[in-house]
């Protein structure tokens, strides 16, 4: 492994004492991680604040075996140190990456294969805001659902880091957009990238059919499960991709018409990072790295971030994300 100067050998990284609330958070001082043949080390500079960490800290997050139980799915910082094995990167580089967990630390290793260069002239705040995002949106829309120029895509959820990411990368590659969000301020939040509906105040599904002439869309990202499965099948055209990332409003569907499912050639499909291999998030990495840097080196499609917290104080960054109210990122700043 070759190390570039840490003049400490000790480090702070934050743990779940127990599951609950934001008070089950606290820091530890242990010995900074080293890195694998094939992974890099990463002295955190930001890390950013996931739904899956949330659900974590609760105690209903199932996580993969042999991870660290310490949160955190995305950093951005700046290399230390490199594994044996490691060829693209070398120490001093900035980069973000998509953590196997670990994030909530002053250092965190890496795979190789989930690290990202950061672009020129893009913060690590905002660096710290892809790699979950981004890979989640990435497999799951573009390589899963095969998203394509000129389709319409529906977005639950469209003022959520995911949402916002998913609305500005589609808009990028030419496909028009709705989105469904809680508030008449989130309606105007991303106004500028979507068509946004209020659920509280219309009925999307009705919305969607009288705005596309009943033509309805092509692909549906839903995080908020159950309560959506029949507007979500009626609005579904012809090919109609349906993609599930989380059940946040509920899991378990009691009627579900599989005659629309079957007349319509509906494909019904979902996924979680964690869960993957190493050869599929490298496989993300590649189509992010070969398609979506470029947008992000122009200043395009960069992450939207609502607030940013200090190090010390991630009971309160976690509150902000348990309030439901934040548009786009929340992201801990750390040294």
């Amino acid at each position: 492994m070759s190390q570039g100067n840490t003049s400490q050998n000790t480090m702070q990284h934050v743990i779940i004492t127990e599951p609950g609330g934001v008070e089950k958070l606290a820091y530890e001082t242990v010995n900074i991680p080293e890195a694998k043949a094939d992974e890099v080390l990463v002295r955190v500079h930001a890390f950013g604040i996931n739904r899956p960490d949330i659900l974590q800290r609760q105690g209903l997050y199932p996580m993969p075996k042999g991870v660290t139980p310490v949160p955190g799915l995305e950093v951005a910082g700046e290399i230390i140190a490199v594994g044996s094995a490691v060829t693209l990167f070398k120490v001093g580089d900035k980069v973000c990456g998509l953590t196997n967990g670990g994030g909530y630390a002053e250092y965190c290793v890496v795979p190789e294969s989930q690290t990202i260069s950061i672009p020129e002239g893009v913060g690590f705040v905002q660096a710290a805001a892809i790699p979950e995002t981004f890979f989640t949106v990435w497999a799951n829309v573009f390589q899963m659902a095969h998203a394509k120029a000129g389709e319409t895509l529906l977005v639950h959820g469209g003022a959520s880091g995911i949402g916002t990411t998913v609305l500005m990368l589609a808009k990028a590659f030419g496909l028009t957009s709705f989105a469904t969000v809680g508030s008449d301020e989130k309606v105007e939040a991303i106004r500028h990238l979507t068509d946004a509906i209020n659920y509280k105040t219309q009925n999307f599904e009705h919305v969607i059919a009288e705005k596309t002439e009943n033509a309805g869309v092509d692909i549906i990202l839903d995080m908020v499960g159950a309560p959506y499965l029949e507007q979500n099948l009626n609005l579904l055209r012809q090919d109609g991709r349906l993609v599930y990332i989380a059940f946040l409003a509920g899991a378990k569907a009691k009627d579900v018409k599989l005659g629309q499912i079957m007349m319509k050639r509906l494909t019904i499909t979902g996924s979680t990072m964690r869960a993957r291999t190493p050869a599929e998030k490298a496989e993300i990495a590649q189509g992010l790295m070969k398609f979506v840097a470029p947008l992000w080196a122009k200043g395009e499609c960069l992450p939207m971030i609502y607030q940013t917290f200090k190090f010390d104080q991630i009971q309160a960054a976690h509150a902000c994300m348990d309030t439901g109210e934040h548009i786009g990122k929340v992201v801990v700043e750390v040294l």
